[in-house]
Order: C-alpha cells, then structure tokens, then sequence
C-alpha cells in the first residue's frame, strides 16, 4: 500500500472519484402485511410513486451533491439503448457526473431492479442479471486509465455491486497502481467468491450492512432483530485477519453503524428522523462516508456524516433524495437539533 493511502486522506481542492457499480432504475411496490415475505407465498399489495435507482448512481450522486467543485465524478459503465437508459443520462448529466465513460449500448436492456417494501418502510429488492451492467468488463477500465493517471494519488476507487466481480477486481489493481483509495462493497452471496479471488487484500474501505456482516463472520443463523455487536465483532475478527489494513463500515438500520479504523471500532446511533423509505440508505451513507474522507476527516467524523446522510435519505421515498446537499444537511440537522462534531458542522457551513 502506498503511503498516500496509509495516511489519513488530506483535503486538496480536486479530487477524482472513479468507479463500476450498477447504473439502472426501478420499480416499488408494496405489500400488505408487515410479515416477512415466505419463500413460497403469494401476498397481494400494490405499485407506489417511488423513482428508484441503483448503486453507483445513488453513491455517485450523493457524493457529488455533497463535493461540488472539490470532486470530479465518472461512473464506469453501460445503460441500454432504451427509454430507461435515456433519462439516466440525462439525470446523472443533470447532477453533474461526468459521464465519458458510461456508454450506451444498442439493443440491450437498462439495468432494473423491482423492490418490494414493507408497510413498515423496510423491505428488499430483485434486479435483472442480463442486463447491460453485465457486459462492464475489464476494457471498460482500461479505457479510463487516462482518467486514474489524471488524478493519481488523489483519487478514489469505488468498486460497487450490480457488475461482475472481475470488472471490480480490475477497477481496484487499476486503483492500487495510481494509488487510489479504494472503497468496496459486496453482496452477501458475493463475499466468499471475493475473498476466494483476493479482493480484500485491494480495498482500503470495505462498507456493508447487517447481513453482509453476517455473510463476511460466517455466522449461518443469523440474530435477526437482535443486537448486532456479536455480528460486527465476527466479522472484524475474520475480516482483518485477511487484511489487517482493512478499515470497515457496517450498517445496522436502526441500530445504527459501526466503523473500524484500524485501532477503534466506534458505534454511532441512529438519528432520529421521519422514516418514509430506507431504501437507498445504505448507499446515501457511504456516500457520506466518502464525501467525509475527501474533505479531511478521519472515519469517525465521516461515519457522522454518512449517518446524516442516511437519516435525511430515508425522509425522501425515491433512492436518491434529489433536496440533499450541503445546506439541507445543515437545515436537516437545525431543525432535528442534532448535536454534530465540529468537523461536520464546519463541513456542512463551508459552502
């Protein structure tokens, strides 16, 4: 590792952040009945008026929103050449992401994803696996290595779900020569695949929820509603013991986060907020967690921000709250009269 990613990530005035994740859209709908979904039961329920979108979008976004002119974004990857992929071009235009490396591909499909939520604003999600996300590949990096030359020492690595795990393993060497910093995150069923390839030993920061914690402790009955500090201790355990290096941050709804820095594990609460959809959260979350680093601040004044994030997010029903930037974060927090570290606060002020 080299020593620009040893230390703590300095505040420069131009940063870049590159990165391959799924780029897609959706649809919600809601069930009757806060019962947990049966693997072979039927449940009637209804479509709702909720934009949704996919991960390196959501984080993309987020991160630019919160950055402004200190970030250069550029998402990696491909959309269809269809009504879907239309708009997301324009909506990611639209929010100031650079889109030279998102190419639209003829006669494919737009990544998509159906979410089913629970009355109680919880729930999951099923997205397609042939869509034009699955055709990002390695040359899809390659081709933008101008771009890691451009803003080596000073940029960030985002390997995100939703394509391949060889186009992440290749964003991340990709990342590692022109000394990135290289943020990950992994399905639960993709976690053994990645350590099996080797992916840990490539990421700085790994984020993951509840259940991809319990995926990386190998934990097999998961605790369910119950405190997850078991959950966190396991995987930390296990994951440091294939990267002592790896800082991590986990997600827990709300029970809130955990962050790992490589001496200090710290738990944050969840803010108090008005729930409409936590769809998105987890992703609205490393997007601060990212934004945070790249102004300055260590983990744990980042995970401050992530959580910040997260709250605002969840007031919004669509996966990218399309109000969040710096002064509603401030609004956000005023009127929750939430108590901030100073880093934060000086952070959301600095406009």
């Amino acid at each position: 590792m080299s020593e620009a990613l040893q230390a703590d990530i300095p505040s420069r005035s131009t940063w870049g952040m590159l990165g391959v994740g799924g780029i897609g859209s959706g649809t919600f709908f809601l069930l009757n009945g806060e019962h947990t979904l049966g693997r072979e039961e039927s449940r009637s329920g209804h479509f709702i008026d909720r934009r949704d979108y996919c991960k390196l979008h959501i984080i993309s976004h987020y991160v630019k929103a919160l950055l402004g002119e200190r970030i250069s974004v550029l998402p990696i990857g491909k959309v269809g050449d269809d009504e879907a992929g239309q708009r997301l071009m324009k909506e990611m235009a639209a929010a100031g992401l650079n889109l030279r490396h998102v190419q639209i591909i003829p006669g494919t499909q737009t990544l998509y994803s159906f979410c089913f939520l629970y009355p109680d604003g919880s729930g999951g999600n099923l997205t397609t696996d042939n869509s034009a996300c699955d055709l990002v590949g390695a040359e899809g990096i390659s081709q933008a290595e101008s771009d890691f030359r451009t803003y080596q020492s000073r940029g960030i690595a985002l390997a995100a779900p939703e394509v391949s795990l060889g186009a992440r393993q290749e964003l991340l060497q990709m990342a590692t020569r022109y000394s990135f910093w290289r943020v990950a995150a992994f399905t639960s069923a993709e976690i053994e695949p990645a350590k099996e390839m080797g992916l840990l030993s490539e990421i700085d920061l790994l984020a993951m929820n509840r259940d991809e914690a319990t995926a990386a402790a190998g934990i097999r009955s998961p605790s369910g509603d119950g405190d997850p500090q078991p959950i966190v201790e396991a995987a930390l355990a296990r994951l440091t013991a294939l990267n002592p290096d790896l800082q991590l941050t986990i997600t827990a709804g709300a029970w809130g986060s955990w962050s790992w820095d490589g001496k200090n594990v710290q738990h944050l609460p969840a803010f108090p907020t008005r729930l409409v959809s936590t769809a998105g959260a987890g992703d609205a979350f490393l997007a601060g967690v990212i934004a945070g680093r790249t102004a300055g601040m260590n983990l744990q004044e980042a995970q401050e921000l992530g959580m910040l994030v997260a709250a605002h997010s969840v007031t919004s029903p669509h996966t990218i709250d399309p109000e969040i930037n710096r002064t509603s974060l401030n609004s956000f927090a005023a009127k929750g009269k939430l108590h901030l570290s100073s880093q934060v606060s000086q952070f959301l002020s600095d406009q």
